[in-house]
Formats: structure tokens, C-alpha cells, sequence
């Protein structure tokens, strides 16, 4: 072979190892950006350890090595959705199905009808079928609950234990087969069996079946006698083992139901029932039942989502409403110190309640339960107190909510506070303001003193803190604050004027004295309008100079459109002189705070 023959086969082997290098150089490309493309290989690759082990390979360095061929990461392929099943397909597979399982039911229900009314079946018989039906529907449902149709197989458990329930109280009831003591328990194993199959299926419907199958149990079985003691313990365990459930599945709407069950069945029994000898058991079996219920915020582990707030709100509102009836319908009659003391010890335990719930982060459920504490030391004080004492309470509940709620910067205590004041607000001017008292010296003066106290201590509060809602807060007080002063004075020249109860006027006196009090009534009018007027400039205060205003305007039109013609001269006289140096004054300071602000 000569020297041009090995040149050629030389040439050619070249070729074949960069063709070879080229398609390893390709697949490592494409392995790379299918399983790691973001991570360079740190091993030696195949194509490396090629050329490194022929003998071609120095003479091949000057073939530069192809470019690395990129290829886009694979997406992971989608499954296919499930296409959406048509109307048809609903219809043919779900509705026409259920409609033939109720046409079954209905068909055989009529033969079973037929068959009773000839006597062609036995008492113990009928009992048996519904027996036999019942568990024969549940084992069925199982079957469709397992090839994928949940909802179907819910809807023949339903019937299976209304099947089981029937069955059994006609066994006690109807036909009188079998004791009700057994009847109860096989109720209780049905309740049990669906509470188990909804633990293990995770089923909250199959949940709400036993609950509504455990409330209906005393209903079926009962015998029209009164067995107190029998029916709180049955609810007291049918609630526990509720909240169980709640507290391991996180089912709040099944404690509600739980609640309103036993509420409902509460109240049958104390209609029927109650007598003022029972008092005891039942406040005892009222408590448990409250304490249970009430420990429902204290459930959720985390700060609550929106759709299981509902709820645990309703249980919390109507368990507190529920009680505070339930107690106030016991001891109101014959232990009224005994009732106060318990709403003192329930509006302690909902604020020690609403502390740990704040601290849990769960603020909503803390601030519910501390309006209600709040709304029982409300209650109470109407129940304890009478008369100016009432009021008293109320106005003094509403200033230390009003301080309370600036030190903890509480928007609701501040809210509830205001409702408290209201409260005594109206009870002062439309009760406590009717009776004949001495002049200033008096309970009724002393009473507006304090409420005119505790709207400057909101309006004082809210100025402090500032801002748009505060504003208004401090507004609202201040001009309720100066109506209430004006009321006070107007029930002292009331009492002033009015005669002794076994006091005669003739007609000139009674004149007289009518005159006196409209004239005093200006002067006051006056007098006040000019002082809020001063205190208006020295605050630098538009809003008090505004009310000065509005107050001296109706004072100069009683003056001119009635004293004018109802007082005497010397009155009227007097009347127009104080109250035109009074606008004088009012329009001289007015000028003197224009001529500053220009120089």
C-alpha cells in the first residue's frame, strides 16, 4: 500500500470519528435538556472519553467539536381533562337513574301497603322487611359509593336509616313488639353506625344523617311521661360526642345543628314540663350545656377562614341569648340578687373568653364575646337597680367603656360604650326627669352632670386620637353635650316655677309667674349662647362658635316674635338690653379677630 492509499484511509477514518463525535455530542444534548438542563455534567462524557482513548485523537484537535444542540425543556404532558358531561348525559346517567331507584321504592312501598291492609304480612314481619330493607340499602350503597358515585350512595344511606329508624319505632310504638328500652338502643347503633361510617369516609352529610337520627331518637321513643334526668344526659352525650367529631374534622355547621337540636328539644320539654321544683337539675343542666357550647371558638387551631366563621358566630350569639333567657325564666322571679351575681360571673368569664381569643389571633370571635360580657353588666344593672340607680349604672358603665376603650384603642368598646350612655341618656330625660325636686341641689342636676361628664370624656378622648371617624365622634358628643346642659337648666326653672302641691294662685300671680319663667328662660338662653360663644374664640373653635350662634339666633327670635307680646315692660325691657349688648359683644369680637388675622 503506498504512501497516497494510507493518506486516503486516514482521511476517511478522520471523517467517520467526527461524524461518531458529532451524533454522541447530539444525544448528550438532548439527554441533558430532558433531565437536567440547567446543570453542566461534571463527569467525563462519552465523547470525552472517545477521543481520548483513540489514537486520532491529537490529529483531530483541529476539528472543532458542533455546536451543543439545545432543545426545550419538555413540558410534562396535561392530562386530558374530563370533558364536562352534556345535559343528556346527566339525564341518562344520574336523574333517570335516581328516578328508577325512587319508582322502585314507591312501587314496592304500595305492594308492601297492599300487603299490610290484607294482613298478608305479620307485625313482626313488617319490622323485619324494614330492617332487612334498611341494611340491605346500606350495604348497597356502598357498592356505587366505591365505583365512584358518592352523592347516589349518601341518598340510599339516607333512606336506608330513615328505613331503620321507622322500622324500629314501629316496633315500640305501633305495634308494641318490643319494649322502648331496645328500641332506643337499636336507634343508638343506627346513630352510631352513621357517625362511624362518617369518620371513616370523611362524610360530613353522613355526620349530619346521625345527628338528625340522635335528636329524633327521644322524639320516637317517647312515652309522654316527664324523664328529665334521661333526656339532659342523652343530649349531654349526643353534644360531647358532637363537639368530638367538630373537633376532629373541623365541621362547625354539625355543632350548630347539635346546638339548635338541643335547644329545640330543651324548650319542648320545659313547656310540657317545667315546674319551679325542678329548678335545680335544670340550671345545672342549662350551665353544662352553655359551658359546652360556649368552648366552640376555642376549637380552631388557626385563625379561622370566612366560611367557618358563620357558624361558630350563630353558636356563640345564640348560646349566650339562649342561656341569659333560660336563667332570667328560672331565678328572675325568686332569686333576683342570685341572678345578678350570674351575669356578673358570665360577663367576667366572657372577657377573661375574649383575652385568650385575642391572643390566639382569633379577633372577630374576641370581639363578639366581649359585647356580650359587656351586655351583661348592661342587663344586670336593671335588674338589681331601680330608678335614679339605673340610670346612674349606665351612665357610669358608659364612661368607663368610653376610657377603657382609649386605652386599648377599641373601636367596639368605644361603641358600646356610647350605646350604655345612650341608654342613660333616655332613661335621665324621659324618666328621671318628671319628678319635683329642689333646686339645683338634686338627684336629677347631679345625673346630667355626670352624662354631660362622660360625653366630654369621649369627646376629650376622641380629639386626642385624631382623625376623620374621630372627628365626628367628638362633634357628636359636644353638641349632645350642650343640648343636655341646656335640658338641665330647663327641668331646674321648671321645678323653680312650678307651685307647691297645695299651693293656690289666682290669676294675676299665675301670670306673674309665667312671665318670670319665660324671662328666665331667655336669660339663660342667653347667657349660655354668650359663654359658648367666648369659649368658641378662646378655643379658636368654629364648631362651638357655630352652636353659639344657632343658640342666640332661636333666643332673638323668642325675644322679638314672643316676649315682645308676653312679658311685661320692665321684663321686656330688660329682655332686649341683655340681649343686644350680648350680640354686640358677640359682633365686637367678631371684628377684633378679623382686624388680627388682616394685620
Amino acid at each position: 500500500m503506498n504512501d497516497r492509499d494510507q493518506s486516503d484511509e486516514l482521511q476517511q477514518l478522520r471523517a467517520q470519528v467526527a461524524e461518531l463525535t458529532r451524533r454522541v455530542y447530539r444525544l448528550e444534548g438532548l439527554l441533558s435538556a430532558r433531565a437536567e438542563p440547567a446543570v453542566a455534567p461534571t463527569q467525563p462524557t462519552l465523547t470525552d472519553q472517545l477521543t481520548a482513548s483513540t489514537p486520532l485523537a491529537k490529529q483531530t484537535t483541529n476539528v472543532p467539536p458542533p455546536p451543543l444542540v439545545t432543545v426545550p425543556i419538555a413540558t410534562v404532558a396535561k392530562q386530558p381533562a374530563q370533558p364536562r358531561a352534556s345535559l343528556e348525559s346527566r339525564i341518562g346517567g344520574q336523574w333517570l337513574n335516581r328516578i328508577g331507584i325512587v319508582a322502585v321504592l314507591v312501587g314496592l312501598s304500595y305492594f308492601l301497603k297492599l300487603a299490610f291492609e290484607n294482613n298478608w304480612i305479620g307485625p313482626a314481619t313488617q319490622v323485619l322487611i324494614g330492617i332487612a330493607a334498611g341494611i340491605g340499602l346500606l350495604v348497597w350503597s356502598e357498592r356505587f359509593r366505591s365505583e365512584g358515585y358518592p352523592g347516589f350512595a349518601y341518598s340510599l344511606k339516607a333512606v336506608s336509616f330513615g328505613a331503620l329508624y321507622l322500622s324500629l319505632w314501629a316496633a315500640s310504638q305501633y305495634y308494641h313488639l318490643v319494649p322502648p328500652t331496645v328500641t332506643f338502643i337499636g336507634m343508638v347503633l343506627v346513630t352510631l353506625t352513621s357517625a362511624a361510617l362518617s369518620l371513616r369516609q370523611n362524610a360530613e352529610l353522613l355526620a349530619a344523617f346521625a345527628l338528625v337520627g340522635g335528636f329524633l331518637t327521644p322524639v320516637l321513643i317517647s312515652t309522654g311521661q316527664n324523664h328529665e334526668i334521661a333526656l339532659c344526659c342523652y343530649l349531654a352525650l349526643l353534644d360531647l360526642g358532637t363537639l368530638w367529631v367538630t373537633a376532629v374534622r373541623r365541621w362547625y355547621r354539625l355543632l350548630l345543628g347539635a346546638y339548635i337540636g338541643t335547644a329545640i328539644l330543651s324548650i319542648a320539654w320545659a313547656v310540657t314540663y317545667y315546674t319551679d321544683a325542678q329548678q335545680t337539675p335544670t340550671f345545672w343542666f342549662a350551665t353544662f350545656f352553655f359551658l359546652l357550647f360556649a368552648s366552640a371558638p376555642f376549637l380552631q387551631r388557626n385563625s379561622p377562614s370566612s366560611p367557618q366563621q358563620n357558624p361558630v358566630l350563630a353558636i356563640v350569639l345564640l348560646n349566650a341569648a339562649g342561656y341569659f333567657a333560660a336563667i332570667y325564666l328560672m331565678l328572675s322571679l325568686h332569686d333576683r340578687s342570685g341572678l345578678v351575681q350570674l351575669l356578673i360571673t358570665l360577663a367576667i368569664l366572657y372577657f377573661v373568653h375574649a383575652r385568650f381569643l385575642e391572643r390566639r389571633g382569633a379577633s372577630l370571635y374576641a370581639s363578639v364575646e366581649l359585647a356580650i360580657g359587656v351586655g351583661f353588666v348592661t342587663m344586670a344593672l336593671p335588674i338589681q337597680f331601680n330608678g335614679p340607680a339605673l340610670t346612674l349604672g349606665w351612665l357610669v358603665e358608659g364612661g368607663v367603656l368610653t376610657w377603657a376603650a382609649h386605652r386599648g384603642g377599641s373601636k367596639l368598646l368605644r361603641a358600646l360604650g356610647l350605646l350604655a350612655l345612650i341608654l342613660g341618656i333616655l332613661r335621665l330625660v324621659i324618666i328621671e326627669s318628671d319628678a319635683y325636686q329642689p333646686l339645683i341641689l338634686n338627684t336629677r342636676f347631679g345625673l346630667y352632670l355626670l352624662a354631660i361628664a362622660s360625653l366630654a370624656l369621649l369627646a376629650y378622648y376622641a380629639r386626642i386620637e385624631g382623625g376623620a371617624e374621630n372627628h365626628t365622634w367628638a362633634a357628636v358628643a359636644v353638641v349632645v353635650l350642650n343640648v343636655l346642659a341646656l335640658l338641665a337648666l330647663h327641668f331646674e326653672v321648671i321645678d323653680y316655677f312650678r307651685p307647691a302641691p297645695m299651693q293656690r294662685f289666682n290669676p294675676s300671680e299665675w301670670r306673674s309667674m309665667n312671665i318670670a319663667r319665660d324671662f328666665t328662660y331667655s336669660a339663660i338662653w342667653m347667657l349660655y349662647g354668650g359663654a359658648l360663644m367666648l369659649i368658641g374664640f378662646w378655643k379658636r373653635s368654629a364648631f362651638l362658635r357655630w352652636q353659639a350662634i344657632v343658640l342666640l339666633a332661636l333666643t332673638a327670635a323668642k325675644v322679638f316674635f314672643y316676649d315682645i307680646s308676653a312679658l311685661e315692660r320692665g321684663y321686656r325691657i330688660v329682655a332686649f338690653i341683655v340681649l343686644g349688648v350680648i350680640l354686640l359683644a358677640v359682633s365686637f369680637f367678631y371684628q377684633r379677630t378679623r382686624v388680627k388675622a388682616v394685620d
